[in-house]
């Protein structure tokens, strides 16, 4: 085997041969197409057992894929928790790990804090969660949330910096949902940023990284996509969709509309989904980030990577985005960072309390 992830005797070989491998930008990370979402391990999408989350992250790294994503917000450390007790008996040379600092806890007063000191404090913690003495990638966790960007180009990515000037850390990303915050902090920053993640905005719903690809590539930072199923909103089945999902209503029901469209054609929803952010930017976006709730999930998303797209879903999945094409807007930016910061300043005292207000409910990205 030719991936440098690749260890005789742990890894099934056969399964390896299935899994494409592309290049992370000039980080010289070869990395599975489909990555492991460590947001369920967590219990982000609802209560999840440990056993069945210490099978899945087995699985999955013997069938190949080889690049994990997680975060102490992801079950307010949890998932690095759970994800350090599957990691234990697994060859550091099979797999790629990323983990995030600046978003933490649910409790609105505790949840952002991309200071220095809290960054470094926290990414300590994190490599004792994972039992680790690195990461490949340390990201700075949605950053529009930040009270002002000059904070995050001005003091968490030297913080960051440092981390990797000790060895704890080898490359340096920042993730968020607003294209135009992480363009602009790439543009700013004198820190080396070395991968972006953005999340909902390479799919069947809306697409608008495409328009940011040529600015990344200019700038050598490479790419890495997440929520291909936009955080379970274009799941077939709709109870998929975590009750705290924030796209408007208006999405909410178009996409129900897509649902059925696909229903009465046989076709499934989710699979068109990660079948078109798989197409889209091909060759641009080095890894996909998954979410697998179970053994049964993992099997199914493998199974969708591997399948090429049939005649009739290029069809449906052509319809559906003539469906979504009809919506006014097909994203939700800016929404949540607003939400956010009333809550917070009413929690404080220092706006009026208004019991109309809807509250933030906090997703996990």
């Amino acid at each position: 085997m030719e991936e440098a992830t690749y260890v005789e005797g742990f890894h099934d070989a056969e399964a390896v041969k299935l899994m494409t491998y592309n290049n992370l930008g000039n980080t010289g990370l070869r990395v599975s197409e489909m990555a492991f979402g460590g947001g369920p391990a967590g219990g982000v999408y609802g209560s999840q057992m440990e056993e069945e989350s210490l099978k899945t992250l087995q699985l999955a790294l013997k069938c190949g894929i080889n690049y994990i994503d997680t975060a102490p917000w992801y079950g307010n450390g949890r998932s690095e928790e759970v994800l350090g007790k599957g990691l234990a008996t697994v060859p550091r040379q099979a797999f790629y790990i990323g983990t995030k600092v600046g978003r933490y806890e649910p409790n609105i007063e505790n949840m952002f804090d991309f200071s220095a000191e809290k960054v470094t404090k926290v990414f300590e913690e994190s490599l004792k969660k994972l039992g680790l003495d690195y990461v490949d990638i340390i990201q700075i966790h949605d950053i529009e949330f930040a009270s002002s960007l000059d904070i995050i180009v001005n003091e968490t990515l030297p913080a960051l910096q440092k981390l990797v000037d000790q060895g704890k850390a080898r490359f340096i990303g920042i993730t968020g949902y607003t294209l135009s915050c992480l363009k602009e902090v790439v543009e700013r920053s004198k820190v080396r940023v070395d991968t972006v993640l953005t999340y909902c905005r390479n799919t069947i719903l809306n697409d608008d990284f495409k328009n940011y690809v040529d600015f990344f590539k200019s700038h050598n930072v490479s790419m890495i996509n997440a929520c291909c199923v936009v955080m379970g909103l274009l799941a077939q089945d709709a109870k998929a969709t975590p009750h705290w999902h924030p796209a408007p209503q208006e999405i909410k029901d178009k996409v129900q509309e897509a649902r059925d469209l696909c229903k009465t054609n046989g076709c499934d929803l989710g699979r068109l989904s990660v079948q078109y952010s798989l197409q889209t930017c091909k060759g641009f976006i080095g890894t996909h980030l998954m979410g697998n709730s179970s053994v049964a999930v993992l099997q199914h998303n493998i199974a969708t990577i591997r399948a090429k797209p049939t005649d009739l879903e290029m069809r449906i999945a052509k319809q559906v985005r003539e469906l979504f094409s009809s919506l006014s807007k097909t994203h939700w930016e800016g929404e949540d960072p607003k939400r956010y910061w009333t809550q917070l300043k009413m929690h404080r005292g220092e706006i009026p309390h208004d019991p109309n207000f809807k509250p933030f409910i906090t997703s996990a990205n």
